[in-house]
C-alpha cells in the first residue's frame, strides 16, 4: 500500500497525521479487530517507524496494534510494510513455558504418579565409581553419587528438622542424647538419625542437634495445685476436758 503525504507538513512524513491515518486505514482493511486510539510511535528511523494503536478486543487487555510504515529517502510516499497484534507492557500473557521436568516440585508426586529420573540427573550414576556412594545390599541399576548425598544432607540440615529450625532453637535438649533418636550411620554420616517418637518428628530424618520438648530426658512437669500442708479436718470429734 503506497500513499502520498502532502509535502507542506513536517519534515519526517512518517510522523505526520496523514501517516497515522494511513496506518489506521491499513488496520481497518485488515478487519481483525477493533482499533482504538493512537498511543505512540517507536523504532523511528530515517526511513521507517512503527505506530501503535490500542487493541479494543475482548481477551486482549493491554495488547496493541503495531503498524510498520516506510518511506524512501527523498520521497513522501508511505508504504505499509507490516501489521501485527503484540502485547504491550501491561498486557495479560500466558506464563513462560517451563519444561515438565523443571515444573515438578517436592510434594507433587501422587500415589499413582510415575517420575522416572532424568537422564542427566547429577544425583545418580549408571555404575559404581569414585564419585558414588557405597550402600550395603544395594541392588538398583543406578548408583547414588556423592553429590546426591551431599545435597540431601544439606537439605535436611536446612529443613524443618535441622539444627536451626524453630523447634531446635527453642528446645532445651538435643536429639543426640534422646532415646527416640536412632543414628542412621554410614554412608549418611554421624550427624543424622531417625526419630521414632510418635508425638514428635516420627519417621523423619533429623539432625543430631535438632530438638523438641518430647526428649526422653525432659523432666516431669510440676503438678499444679499440689498441697504444701495437711488440711485441717474439722469433721473429727473434739473432746472437751474439764
Amino acid at each position: 500500500m503506497i500513499n502520498d503525504v502532502p509535502s507542506r507538513r513536517r519534515r519526517n512524513p512518517l510522523l505526520e497525521p496523514p501517516a497515522i491515518a494511513i496506518a489506521r486505514t491499513a488496520l481497518e482493511e485488515l478487519g481483525e479487530g477493533e482499533i482504538g486510539e493512537h498511543i505512540g510511535v517507536s523504532n523511528i528511523g530515517a526511513n521507517s517507524a512503527t505506530h501503535h494503536f490500542v487493541a479494543n478486543m475482548s481477551g486482549y487487555r493491554g495488547w496493541e496494534w503495531h503498524v510498520v510504515i516506510a518511506c524512501a529517502c527523498g520521497s513522501r510516499k508511505i508504504t505499509v510494510n507490516e501489521l501485527a497484534l503484540l502485547p504491550g507492557a501491561e498486557a495479560l500473557r500466558a506464563p513462560q513455558w517451563v519444561p515438565y521436568a523443571d515444573r515438578v516440585q517436592p510434594g507433587d508426586l501422587g500415589p499413582s504418579d510415575q517420575l522416572p529420573p532424568r537422564a542427566d540427573d547429577p544425583r545418580l550414576a549408571d555404575a559404581a565409581g569414585p564419585d558414588t556412594v557405597t550402600v550395603p545390599g544395594h541392588c538398583s541399576t543406578k548408583q547414588l553419587t556423592s553429590y546426591g548425598l551431599h545435597i540431601a544432607r544439606t537439605r535436611w540440615q536446612r529443613g524443618d528438622y535441622g539444627p536451626h529450625s524453630e523447634y531446635a532453637m527453642k528446645a532445651a535438649l538435643q536429639c543426640v542424647d534422646c532415646a527416640f533418636y536412632l543414628p542412621v550411620g554410614e554412608p549418611v554420616g554421624p550427624l543424622f538419625g531417625v526419630c521414632v517418637n510418635e508425638y514428635s518428628a516420627d519417621g523423619h530424618v533429623v539432625h543430631s542437634s535438632y530438638g523438641c520438648g518430647a526428649h526422653t530426658d525432659t523432666p516431669p512437669a510440676e503438678i499444679l495445685g499440689q498441697p504444701t500442708a495437711v488440711a485441717f479436718d474439722d469433721e473429727q470429734t473434739i473432746e472437751v476436758w474439764g
